[in-house]
């Protein structure tokens, strides 16, 4: 009998593109059936904290509260290479400005709150902001709830066709700010107490995944259309690109390294707790 894995993710085309072999049986699954579950980051990260689910896609952010109980696979991840969230706004405002400024926020345990926060300095006790689920985002500022909108997923993509100035590219912004790392946003994590085998064959079936839509891009970019919510083939697979590329299959030196520095800084500012060493399946 297949071992069933309960498969968390989140309802956007680069997740449903890495998992599109999983989710369709395109590559051989041995001793295990998933059963894949779509759910916004926040959720996910809920969940995760209440061990819910075997393996599941969480914020960097998060899983810096979750070493104890996940191990963090090589491969699955969402890092943005000089791009990454954007904060926008209906008029241009500068670094002082916004950081003065109510701001939408897709939900506090998101990598992209960590990267506001690390950007501004301060924790989150120092900031004005309101929490809104990231498809929301736009509505919050076009509606004055918010003056400031800090965006993820598809809405990097079309700010400008909303009405949005650019106020700042968070990824961009790291980049320079450590000397050319990337900027980790998701990970894919998988439940420790499944035993060391389970661990390593759930990571190697992740893996097997996201090489198969790499492989068979068209079909996956087909696969994940649904999920654009707007996006056109050309968009989608741009924003695709975007987050699943060399560094989703695996993280390497350089992803490694802009994790760990990610949570050290987080940890400087006392946005997060001491950090503990990253174990890498």
């Amino acid at each position: 009998m297949k071992q069933k894995i309960t498969l968390g993710h989140s309802p956007d085309p680069d997740d449903a593109f890495m998992f599109y072999a999983l989710a369709e049986h395109k590559i051989p699954l041995g001793d295990y059936e998933f059963t894949h579950t779509l759910q916004d980051i926040q959720t996910l990260n809920d969940r995760a904290f209440r061990e819910e689910l075997d393996t599941s896609a969480v914020s960097i952010h998060a899983y810096a509260y979750l070493t104890q109980k996940y191990a963090l696979m090589s491969c699955g991840a969402s890092m943005g290479d000089n791009y990454g969230p954007l904060l926008v706004a209906r008029q241009k405002f500068s670094r002082e400005e916004l950081l003065g400024k109510k701001i939408a926020v897709p939900g506090k345990l998101t990598s992209a709150f960590l990267a506001l926060m690390i950007y501004a300095g301060r924790a989150a006790d120092g900031l004005d902001y309101l929490v809104v689920p990231f498809d929301q985002i736009f509505d919050a500022v076009h509606a004055g709830a918010a003056d400031v909108g800090l965006l993820i997923h598809e809405g990097q993509l079309t700010y400008a066709s909303e009405g949005f100035a650019l106020c700042e590219d968070l990824g961009q912004w790291w980049f320079r700010e450590t000397g050319g790392l990337p900027l980790p946003l998701g990970g894919n994590v998988v439940k420790k107490s499944l035993g060391p085998k389970v661990v390593r064959d759930v990571t190697d079936l992740t893996r097997a995944s996201i090489r198969y839509a790499l492989a068979h891009r068209a079909a996956g970019v087909s696969h994940a259309l649904p999920l654009g919510r707007g996006l056109d083939t050309a968009m989608a697979d741009r924003f695709i690109g975007m987050y699943v590329n060399d560094l989703t299959i695996d993280y390497g030196q350089r992803g490694r390294d802009g994790i760990r520095e990610f949570l050290r800084r987080g940890h400087a500012i006392g946005a997060l707790p001491e950090p503990r060493e990253i174990e890498f399946v």
